[in-house]
């Protein structure tokens, strides 16, 4: 099997049952789902990729560009339409598998790079908005709404703050990782010559701001909701994952340079 199909077949599966898990799982499973076999898929996606089929890479990159671009268009306007948060969340992980996909097609040793920066973000941002979103759900996780979250800024103003920062890094904000994240994938494809999927790419990440910045209406400008009335985060375990994300979210986004060294590093080794 090409490496080509088992990274549309991963896509597809993605599409398929991504959304339905998320909303039917805890949210810390959901969590775990959205981030590790990601990376993990993708690392050996890469490995068969760029070792077994370089040498006839260029036969294979229209289907990979297809995919990467169906993955992005599908994900983002499914999630246009979702008021479930993990629901949402589902279809946006399947934007960002388009996302990396876009600097694999680049076949080149900064796309390498720029897709193990991308998942070391995406990682701290989105297990950080899952843990949000389970903990504000509550007991038996009945408050999964996105209007659930009314009037969070005004009643919760630390928690609503850092659901703040997750979200605008799944955006790409500057000063958080998913900014240098899809720079990196983007300049990738545009030193690869891919301008067309380049401009794509942009345009859907433009389509994903609007279903984020939903939510950040919803926290600070409406009125307050009942998930907003439930207490701080309790627990250190919360606690800690909570800050561990920003802290990482932010590390990535500020300095980016903490971790560039050591993927560039790994880029080359391939």
């Amino acid at each position: 099997i090409s490496a080509c199909l088992v990274g549309s077949e991963m896509c597809i599966r993605d599409r398929i049952w991504a959304p339905d898990v998320y909303q039917g799982a805890p949210a810390p499973v959901a969590a775990f789902l959205s981030a590790g076999p990601k990376a993990a898929a993708f690392a050996i996606f890469m490995r068969v990729w760029f070792t077994a089929f370089g040498a006839v890479s260029d036969r294979w990159e229209p289907v990979l560009w297809a995919s990467a671009l169906a993955t992005m268009v599908i994900g983002n306007f499914a999630a246009l339409v979702q008021s479930n948060l993990k629901r949402l969340l589902g279809y946006s992980s399947i934007a960002h598998a388009g996302y990396v996909l876009v600097a694999i097609t680049a076949h080149s040793e900064i796309g390498t790079a720029a897709v193990m920066f991308y998942l070391a973000a995406y990682v701290f941002m989105n297990v950080g908005a899952f843990a949000v979103v389970g903990y504000l759900a509550g007991r038996g996780e009945r408050r999964l709404e996105i209007d659930d979250l009314a009037g969070l800024g005004a009643r919760q103003p630390v928690t609503a703050a850092l659901m703040t920062i997750f979200l605008l890094s799944l955006i790409g904000v500057p000063l958080t990782g998913g900014f240098f994240g899809k720079f990196y994938v983007f300049r990738a494809a545009l030193d690869s010559g891919l301008a067309w999927l380049t401009v794509l790419g942009l345009l859907n990440a433009a389509v994903a701001a609007y279903y984020y910045l939903r939510i950040l209406v919803v926290m600070y400008m409406h009125e307050p909701a009942e998930a907003s009335e439930a207490p701080p985060p309790q627990g250190a375990a919360l606690r800690l994952a909570l800050w561990a994300c920003t802290a990482g979210t932010l590390l990535l986004g500020i300095f980016p340079s903490a971790i560039l060294g050591f993927v560039n590093a790994a880029a080359g080794a391939r």
